[in-house]
């Protein structure tokens, strides 16, 4: 059976282009040969369409432009992702199902396994799939599932419906499965065994399809694989691209090469290049801002940026103080001419003088502190502001995980931004991106990336005066944040009891600054947002 895997780039809401993505997608496919063409889980409106779903318009609509495709694609079979009305006046409005559509006719396939974790909060709109049945086509029984319908085999008992074990009674030639799986840099690997562990159970081949493109902070990468009963990869499509790929899956299908999985640094840098440009396409943004430092953070940025939009859409600014090193101008100056990006340099010593006039009545007979460091990093906030505004550009925000998780960062200044390119990247894999980006060419200036980092608001500050070392730090945050670890378990693990003690009381006191920041690309298993959602006001472990 030829079956075509149409990985697509869809936008919440955006109706047009998504139906007519599928739509041509489904006649290139029936064009090529294939015999159905399978879509991504809720396809039709863009995943996560979030409290959308809320609205009866926006559910009304996407019903309208289902029946659009099935009456354009009327003689092409497809599958595809649409929320739709629960008609029992018991439970939640909305089933999230796929629907087979074949000459204007509707078969629909309900999800049971809803997702309450990380970044998903599917119970709050949707209502559980009780009953369960295959699809017949082509003289194949198809067992037709939603994402996490695939992902508990059992194992699970917060989980009482089991979608394959019921749909195996049927015995089934095949099992489909359309998909939202975010992107971290460990999913991949983890899908790949989740899905091989449903072939190896029910002796079945597979095929998977996948989103792909960004949704703010949420990245899909695609991966759409397909599988034969034995549990060999047969097709895998390509990590974050679009792609429509026909693929022949019967019993008799083998493995024709191995489909590596690409190390995890590579699978970071194309998903921040990819979150950089959807957030800017699919928002209808052009050129993005941001201060350029000479540091390593900065550096990325923009190189990750002009990959993203084009260095000639990406507008520098230089703001020099009395505590930047020559060395640090010379540097981003060095960047920014390299890529060919516009730059600017504002000096903001004579405002930060102003500001110490203004106040040196009042701070009378008080030392210069982390107050005047502040002063810096929110005058240097508001001039980007200021040609954000003039200029139409979009600022993007540099900090990095490390900085944010201990609170190294000023509200209203340096954590200012439209979309956080970086915050989800401890420093030290900043650094490993940054070597990755210059692999095959220096791009980055070997000066940003080895020198001590520095924010260069006092004189001779060294990032290492107020932190613990950064192979120190962030394996006590990975272990804190990631693998969800208390004080204990850490300091078990051979780390200092203060320094530990020290870290994990940064991270929970600066929580209310973290609420306060721009969305952050996510590309780890528990990025700062959505995912985590910790109290502002509590008292607990340190």
């Amino acid at each position: 059976m030829k079956i075509a895997l149409a990985q697509l780039n869809f936008h919440i809401g955006n109706f047009e282009s998504n139906t007519q993505k599928i739509i041509e997608a489904a006649h290139q496919a029936a064009s090529n040969g294939a015999e159905l063409t399978v879509f991504a889980e809720l396809a039709v409106s863009g995943y996560p369409p979030r409290d959308f779903l809320e609205f009866d318009d926006f559910i009304h609509r996407c019903e309208l432009e289902v029946d659009r495709i099935a009456e354009a694609c009327s003689d092409i079979p497809i599958i595809l992702g649409t929320p739709v009305r629960n008609s029992s006046p018991k439970g939640k409005p909305l089933y999230n199902a796929a629907v087979f559509i074949h000459h204007r006719k509707k078969q629909y396939f309900r999800k049971a396994l809803l997702p309450n974790y990380d970044v998903f909060d599917e119970y709050r709109y949707f209502e559980s799939a009780s009953s369960f049945e295959c699809l017949e086509f082509n003289g194949r029984t198809i067992a037709v599932t939603v994402c996490e319908d695939l992902w508990n085999l059992g194992e699970n008992p917060l989980y009482v419906r089991q979608p394959m074990e019921e749909l195996i009674k049927q015995k089934p030639d095949l099992m489909i499965n359309i998909a939202a799986s975010p992107f971290d840099y460990k999913r991949a690997l983890e899908r790949e065994s989740v899905l091989r562990s449903n072939v190896t159970k029910y002796k079945l081949p597979l095929v998977y399809v996948n989103h792909v493109g960004a949704q703010t902070e949420l990245l899909f990468d695609g991966g759409s694989l397909v599988m034969n009963r034995d549990g060999e990869l047969v097709e895998r499509l390509p990590f974050f691209e679009e792609k429509l790929q026909i693929v022949t899956v019967d019993d008799t299908v083998k493995a024709k090469k191995e489909f590596l999985i690409p190390e995890k640094i590579a699978l970071i840098h194309d998903a921040l290049v990819m979150g950089i440009r959807n957030y800017f396409e699919k928002l209808g943004f052009q050129k993005a801002i941001l201060g350029l430092s000479g540091g390593i953070d900065s550096a990325v940025t923009m190189a990750l940026a002009a990959e993203a939009l084009g260095a000639e859409n990406v507008f520098a600014l230089l703001m020099p103080s009395q505590f930047s090193s020559d060395h640090s101008v010379s540097d981003a100056l060095q960047l920014a001419e390299k890529l060919g990006s516009p730059n600017e340099t504002i000096p903001i010593a004579a405002l930060f003088d102003a500001y110490e006039k203004q106040l040196a009545a009042v701070f009378k007979g008080r030392a210069f502190d982390v107050t005047e460091e502040n002063i810096q990093a929110r005058t240097r906030g508001v001039l980007l502001m200021a040609l954000s505004n003039k200029f139409g550009y979009i600022l993007l925000n540099t900090s990095n995980k490390s900085e944010s998780a201990v609170g190294y960062g000023t509200l209203y200044g340096d954590m200012n931004g439209g979309i956080s390119v970086l915050g989800d990247l401890y420093k030290t894999e900043v650094f490993e991106l940054a070597r990755y980006i210059n692999s095959n060419k220096e791009i980055i200036p070997l000066n940003s990336i080895v020198k001590p980092p520095s924010a260069e608001l006092r004189p001779d500050q060294k990032d290492s005066d107020s932190l613990p070392d950064y192979e120190i730090l962030d394996k006590i945050l990975y272990a804190y944040i990631e693998e969800r670890q208390g004080p204990e378990a850490i300091i078990a693990a051979g780390f200092d009891e203060k320094t530990v003690a020290r870290v994990l009381r940064m991270v929970n006191q600066n929580e209310h600054k973290r609420h306060q920041t721009p969305p952050i690309l996510r590309v780890s298993s528990k990025a700062f947002g959505m995912g985590r959602r910790m109290p502002i006001v509590a008292k607990y472990l340190i």
